[in-house]
């Protein structure tokens, strides 16, 4: 059967520490990160948010880096103005079936994310579920 659903991906800044415990295996790491720990717990928190009904908090994790340079009036949370920077990142991708409120949610992930300018994408998918 499919069912319609938002994907949500959140490309969350991650300690270089965390991302090189995690590629060796330590999968607690991630929970111990202040920032994608924060994250998590939205996730996991009571919202629509990965609900498949059996299962909770559903996400997938990947690891990635973001590139980006500050501009003059920016206050990054890592990198200084106007110097290219290379982030490690966590992709924390969850999904909320089509129609759901996810609005306090995605509220929660913003005021939850340490970047100035988030980086949240939304899109509508399909999912296939027995």
């Amino acid at each position: 059967m499919r069912r319609r659903a938002v994907a949500v991906k959140i490309h969350c800044p991650i300690a270089s520490q965390t991302l090189a415990a995690l590629l060796k295996g330590d999968n607690d790491a991630l929970e111990r990160d202040p920032a994608a720990g924060a994250i998590l717990a939205v996730i996991r928190d009571d919202n629509p948010l990965g609900d498949f009904g059996l299962y909770k908090g559903v996400c997938e994790i990947a690891p990635g880096w973001e590139s980006f340079q500050p501009g003059p009036d920016a206050t990054p949370t890592l990198g200084t103005s106007g110097a290219r920077s290379l982030s490690s990142t966590a992709i924390l991708t969850t999904y909320a079936y089509a129609g759901a409120d996810i609005a306090e949610a995605l509220a929660a992930l913003m005021a939850a994310h340490p970047w100035e300018v988030p980086v949240i994408e939304l899109s509508e998918v399909e999912l296939l579920v027995r």
